[in-house]
């Protein structure tokens, strides 16, 4: 299955996600890394469907977004600060939801995924870290945000980047970058994480991802440019392709939310694509 282009021209597209209020969908744009610490600045940009792109916010720092569990605000992987962020959608204003971890700076926070109770789980590899000192001890983590409280999920994973949460909140899915594996926690109602199992052993450096609302898991491959899709057993349903380089992320979208957009493309000709699909994205 292929997904055409919509646009592209684009510097680096990330982090897509569907705001059904307002029928658009938020991306991140980087670009090249500037100033003394070489640190991507990054705009929020929003496309409303079918073919209106402006931009949604300005100098945002942002790599992954979400929403917030009331929609009232998308959730952001913020660089910039070396943080997670939040942005009101209606004002555009901006508040931080995880600072540091006991008192040293995160690395470059990537990705994010909120669970319906608000809970926020995001991964920290060093991507976006530029020329910044490191304050993790050459670590790369995932961590958990409950109640203001940043809470350690796994120190063990080589760059961890794609994260995602399975429809009833039980399982978080974990791509490690550099280890081509997708790891999979098992959650618990405190939204604790308990034992760590292999997914998948992937192929072709995992990136964003999405779930539909059969459990269905869509990862984006960095390295061969297909979204691959898994059963919420592992197994491998089949493959999407958008472009021919650099496949960053997916989200699913639309009034019935069965488009499935894609993020794409080599730096500076970044594309978002899209295909309809016969299944809804999760939440429905």
């Amino acid at each position: 299955m292929t997904a055409p282009r919509i646009q592209g021209g684009f510097s680096f597209l990330e982090g897509p996600v569907w705001v059904a209020d307002g029928g658009y969908l938020l991306m991140s744009d980087m670009a090249a890394g500037t100033g003394p610490y070489n640190v991507q600045p990054s705009t929020i940009r929003r496309f409303t469907p079918p073919a209106t792109f402006d931009t949604f916010i300005a100098n945002a720092g942002s790599n992954g977004l979400a929403l917030s569990a009331d929609a009232q605000q998308v959730v952001a992987a913020t660089h910039d600060q070396r943080s997670v962020s939040a942005y009101r959608l209606s004002d555009r204003t901006r508040s931080t939801i995880a600072a540091n971890y006991q008192g040293r700076a995160f690395n470059s926070p990537n990705d994010v995924a909120v669970r319906s109770d608000g809970v926020v789980y995001f991964t920290d590899p060093n991507f976006q870290r530029g020329n910044r000192a490191d304050q993790m001890s050459g670590r790369t983590s995932v961590f958990r945000v409950s109640g203001g409280q940043v809470s350690l999920v796994d120190d063990r994973l080589r760059q961890p980047n794609g994260i995602a949460l399975s429809p009833d909140g039980t399982a978080l899915y974990v791509g490690a970058y550099s280890e081509n594996k997708i790891y999979k926690y098992a959650v618990q109602p405190d939204g604790s994480t308990g034992a760590r199992s292999v997914f998948v052993n992937y192929i072709g450096g995992p990136d964003g991802a999405t779930i539909d609302c059969a459990g269905n898991v869509y990862w984006a491959s960095g390295s061969d440019s297909l979204v691959h899709v898994y059963s919420p057993a592992g197994t491998q349903l089949g493959t999407i392709r958008a472009g021919t380089s650099g496949t960053t992320n997916v989200a699913f979208g639309g009034p019935d939310r069965q488009t499935l957009y894609v993020t794409s493309g080599p730096r500076n000709d970044s594309g978002l694509y899209s295909v309809r699909l016969n299944i809804p994205g999760y939440p429905y």
